[in-house]
C-alpha cells in the first residue's frame, strides 16, 4: 500500500519492549513482567517486494537471511534465483523475529486452518483423487 509522504508514522501494537528495570524493593513477579508499549514507526521509506524463496545462512555473531523471486516455484529450478533483500541481523533479534512470526502463523492457523507447506500434499491430493476414481463410460 503506497503512502504519501504527509502519512503519519504508524504506531506498531504488537511490539513488545521491556519494561524498565524495576528497583531492587519489587517483588520478583513485578521485576520479570513485561509491559506492552507502543512503539512508533516510520515505514513512509519502506520498499515492499514480494518473494517465493528465502535462504538463511549466517556466521557465529550474524544471521543472513536473503529473499527472492523463483521463476520456477515448484521443482528444482533450473536457473538462477535472484535475490532482491538481504537482512543481516544478530541471533537475539532473529530469535525475537521467530517468536513473533510463531505467534502471527498461529494466529492464522487458528483463524484459517493448518498451513500446509509441502507443495505435494496441497496440489497432489486433488489429482490422485481424480486419477483413483474410475470414469464412468
Amino acid at each position: 500500500m503506497a503512502k504519501s509522504p504527509d502519512d503519519k508514522p504508524e504506531q506498531d501494537k504488537d511490539a513488545e519492549v521491556p519494561a524498565p528495570a524495576a528497583d531492587s524493593g519489587a517483588a520478583p513477579a513485578q521485576q520479570q513482567q513485561r509491559q506492552r508499549v507502543q512503539v512508533e514507526i516510520d515505514d513512509s521509506k519502506t520498499i515492499a517486494m514480494y518473494a517465493n524463496f528465502c535462504r538463511v545462512t549466517g556466521t557465529p555473531e550474524e544471521l543472513i537471511i536473503d529473499f527472492g523471486l523463483s521463476p520456477q516455484p515448484f521443482g528444482v529450478p533450473t536457473q538462477p534465483i535472484p535475490v532482491n533483500q538481504r537482512i543481516i541481523t544478530n541471533f537475539f533479534t532473529a530469535k525475537r523475529m521467530l517468536h513473533a512470526l510463531t505467534l502471527t502463523i498461529q494466529r492464522h492457523e487458528a483463524t484459517f486452518g493448518v498451513l500446509e507447506t509441502d507443495v505435494q500434499k496441497r496440489v497432489m491430493p486433488g489429482i490422485m483423487t481424480q486419477a483413483q476414481v474410475p470414469q464412468a463410460r
